[in-house]
């Protein structure tokens, strides 16, 4: 049984017991978190597809931790003009693991 789900802007494949690393989100660790916006659900071949979303459909994820991402370097440079900036950036990121399908 997997799911299709909306998390932060972003959609992912889930199944129960998966641990997923998606966008920060403002819960604390061990906390459990209600995701209603399900797109798809696929239990032992029978799909059902929502428009846009399944109607009483949730996933329940148990917030594991909160990390930061690989350091992702941006350079900016103009040639012949002497200017060089360098920035770096760490996306922070929330592991959670997916505790439960419903619809």
């Amino acid at each position: 049984m997997y799911a299709i789900v909306k998390i932060a802007g972003q959609q992912f494949k889930v199944e129960e017991n998966q641990e997923i690393f998606v966008h920060r989100l403002a819960a604390e660790e061990g906390a459990t978190v209600e995701v209603n916006d399900v797109l798809l659900v696929d239990k032992n071949g029978s799909v059902q597809i929502g428009s846009p979303r399944i109607e009483g459909a949730s996933v329940s994820l148990q917030v594991v931790s909160h990390v930061k991402g690989d350091k992702v370097l941006v350079f900016k440079k103009k040639r012949r003009k002497g200017y060089q900036k360098m920035n770096g950036h760490r996306q922070a990121f929330t592991k959670v693991k997916v505790a439960g399908i419903r619809f």
